[in-house]
């Protein structure tokens, strides 16, 4: 059952980054923002998956640098490095009123201040680690794109995105491990290696639908 929820949750967020790059530099810019913060709420649910314990965060993480990426495609690289400061800026708003949200004394006949508190009370390390990752993963990632775009300027769209994700999640994946996960697990290593290895599945899936973006944009 969760394989075939992930295929289909794959394919919510392909339509989705299209149909936001079809209304706009702003709706991407947004939707890049929201993806970001879905992955910091989401990251703490875990599931089993091709019989791997994952996390349920992994989709948006990605979803977040693709659609950074098809920014930087159609609207420019200024507009990109632009977004990544408006999603950390977004993502410590959300932080901050999260913290907030849980300092408020619940009623006597609230019955969800416990759920709220299991799903919004991350460790100050893990929340650190997370804010800091997705924001550096992101200037980098415009940073390769940008060399991709020079490099390979009449390759497709679905290469240069591929291999910029590739690279940005290889970092993230690195970057989250020692700064989150460091001393807190038995084998970091294996952390790392099966966490990259359920991100490529998932880029490596969305390739034939990123082969699309280019000839239907804008139709």
């Amino acid at each position: 059952m969760n394989e075939l929820l992930f295929g289909l949750h794959l394919l919510i967020v392909l339509s989705f980054a299209w149909g936001a790059l079809k209304l706009g530099k702003e709706a991407l810019t947004a939707w890049i923002a929201i993806q970001a913060i879905l992955a910091n709420l989401f990251v703490i649910k875990q599931m089993e998956l091709f019989g791997l314990t994952v996390t349920c965060s992994d989709v948006y993480a990605i979803g977040s640098i693709l659609g950074l990426n098809l920014l930087q495609e159609y609207f420019g690289r200024e507009n990109a490095k632009r977004a990544t400061w408006i999603c950390f800026f977004l993502m410590i708003f959300f932080a901050l009123m999260a913290a907030l949200h849980l300092l408020y004394l619940p009623s006597n006949v609230d019955g969800t201040h416990s759920a709220f508190t299991t799903v919004l009370a991350q460790t100050p390390r893990l929340l650190l680690a997370s804010l800091l990752t997705f924001f550096v993963v992101q200037r980098i990632d415009v940073r390769v794109f940008a060399l991709l775009q020079n490099l390979f300027p009449r390759a497709p769209l679905a290469f240069r995105t591929t291999a910029s994700l590739v690279f940005s999640q290889l970092l993230d994946t690195a970057l989250f491990s020692f700064l989150g996960l460091y001393g807190l697990v038995s084998s970091i290593g294996t952390v790392f290696f099966w966490s990259l290895l359920i991100k490529l599945l998932i880029i490596f899936t969305m390739m034939p639908a990123l082969s699309l973006f280019k000839r239907r944009a804008y139709e």
